[in-house]
């Protein structure tokens, strides 16, 4: 069976983008390789509606309701490689499985590629984190640890003081002597210049001085790719963003190659539930634009 759509990635960009495609009538595929981003956090926060919701609640009250469209085929697996042209596209899935649609929506998400701290990895999504839109708020105004990434990254740290007092841990990242440092001390943000030995506690940071320094939270600005091999099959080009690369798409979400679409955190820089969902949303009307108005 040819699916008018393949949605790849069945977390909030890839439901948004099918409900809107079922709401067309149009037949739909969703593969999902069961890897939320934000499977970590205890709760979404920021999401209008949904503010403080465990996510996993959230993406099963979404499963729930976009299954309800007869014209929807949900399919647990891993898309490991893809081909075709629009009209045309021919997945085939870790299983050995294959799908073939005429337009492509890749809702992938990234991995996160966090700084190699001991003891970091284990707090991600509890007490470190990457947006303070998300995760900000619940810090309560407290003591916040930022640790460097580079120079170009100091600056967003500025926004940091809006939810609490800010310590820049430089950790061998940014030169003692960079006036981006010098621009932060001036804006009463503290800097350390001591090398992060491992996180500890629920957000302790243990340095190579034998000094401790305990925060209320932690910050951290992850590299991030996005997470398929698809893109490289495909062709797609991609645009390189402060985190790293992500699907370069136009105002419609059309990716470089006709016929493919994609949303969410694999195709912008800025990451939230929020966002994902609107861009899932927009990515799946243009899908079923490109149906009725474009070739094949």
């Amino acid at each position: 069976m040819r699916h008018d759509v393949i949605v790849v990635g069945g977390s909030y960009a890839g439901m948004a983008a099918a409900l809107q495609i079922a709401r067309a009538r149009r037949n739909v595929l969703v593969i999902d390789a069961g890897q939320r981003r934000n499977r970590f956090a205890a709760h979404a926060q920021g999401f209008l509606g949904f503010d403080g919701v465990p996510p996993g609640d959230i993406a099963a009250i979404a499963r729930a309701q976009l299954m309800r469209y007869e014209t929807v085929t949900w399919v647990e697996g891993e898309a490991v490689a893809a081909e075709g042209a629009i009209g045309a596209f021919d997945l085939a899935l870790a299983d050995g499985t294959r799908h073939q649609g005429r337009r492509l929506v890749l809702a992938t998400g990234v991995r996160d590629r966090l700084p190699d701290i001991p003891g970091l990895a284990e707090r991600w999504g509890k007490s470190v984190f990457h947006c303070p839109y998300c995760h900000g708020y619940e810090i309560g105004a407290g003591r916040i640890g930022v640790i460097a990434a580079g120079p170009e990254h100091l600056h967003h740290m500025r926004m940091l003081t809006d939810w609490g007092t800010v310590t820049v841990l430089v950790n061998g990242a940014v030169p003692e002597d960079a006036p981006e440092l010098e621009a932060l001390i001036a804006a009463g943000i503290a800097v350390d210049h001591a090398s992060v030995r491992s996180i500890e506690g629920t957000a302790d940071v243990a340095l190579e001085d034998r000094r401790t320094l305990s925060f209320d939270g932690l910050f951290v600005a992850p590299t991030v790719d996005p997470e398929t091999p698809l893109t490289r099959d495909l062709g797609l080009a991609l645009t390189e963003g402060p985190m790293g690369p992500s699907i370069a798409v136009d105002e419609m979400q059309q990716t470089s190659v006709p016929g493919v679409f994609a949303c969410g955190d694999a195709a912008t820089p800025m990451h939230s539930v929020s966002i994902a969902v609107g861009k899932g949303a927009f990515a799946g009307i243009a899908a079923h634009r490109s149906l009725i108005f474009a070739a094949a």
